[in-house]
């Protein structure tokens, strides 16, 4: 609601997992120019996501993929691209094999449900890629400290490992194929009839977005 000239009211996002590095930018500025709004923001595996969004008990939810099983309407925020990553001190061939590679790799997995796997799996059945070794974590966070630790490697978001790159913790490893792409959207059930403040938020994104993704995510664009 609208109460002497500003809004109140509770906005109800569900995130994907490693939908935490971009979401809050792209609220910050909204969020801290309405003080009546109470944001509470999910962050889960792709499945949960679904069915919040399915269920109706938020009002918005960030993916990379987008559900084939709900009619939803969208704003596209920011690409998604995965690269192969491992620890910043291991060597290796450029351009390797994809093949060669994964062959001799322990590879690090998100768990099931998760858009990250997803990819990963695709990625790994497209190049009739045999895993030999393979771990499962259930969030980006315990794979990243996993791959920092030298335990193996993972297809990962770019998203998540900014600093790590920086400081040389992690290391992008160049394979024929990669980066995967796919593109970060804001989703809705089609049809929604938004609260004031989800429509002043679809407003707000819809007139800002190219600056965010300006300001905070042009390093984004030096991989």
């Amino acid at each position: 609601m609208i109460y002497k000239g500003q809004l109140t009211g509770k906005l109800k996002i569900s995130v994907v997992s490693t939908g935490k590095y971009v979401m809050p930018f792209f609220l910050a500025d909204f969020i801290n120019a309405h003080s009546g709004i109470e944001l509470l923001m999910d962050v889960t595996n792709k499945n949960k996501v679904i069915d919040s969004l399915e269920n109706n008990e938020v009002d918005f939810a960030l993916v990379s993929i987008l559900p084939t099983s709900l009619n939803i309407e969208k704003i596209d925020l920011l690409q998604n691209k995965l690269y192969l990553v491992g620890n910043g001190k291991v060597t290796f061939k450029k351009k390797a094999n994809a093949t060669a590679i994964f062959n001799e790799l322990p590879l690090i997995f998100r768990e099931k449900g998760s858009g990250t796997r997803q990819m990963m799996e695709r990625f790994i059945e497209n190049n009739n890629i045999s895993v030999l070794k393979k771990m499962e974590l259930t969030s980006n966070e315990a794979v990243k400290q996993a791959l920092i630790a030298g335990l193996g490697f993972s297809i990962m978001p770019l998203i998540g490992i900014k600093n790590e790159l920086r400081n040389k913790d992690l290391q992008i490893i160049p394979v024929k194929g990669l980066p995967m792409r796919s593109t970060w959207s804001l989703i809705w059930l089609k049809g929604k009839k938004h609260s004031p403040v989800s429509t002043s938020l679809l407003k707000y994104i819809e007139s800002e977005k190219l600056k965010i993704v300006r300001d905070i995510f042009s390093w984004y664009e030096e991989y």
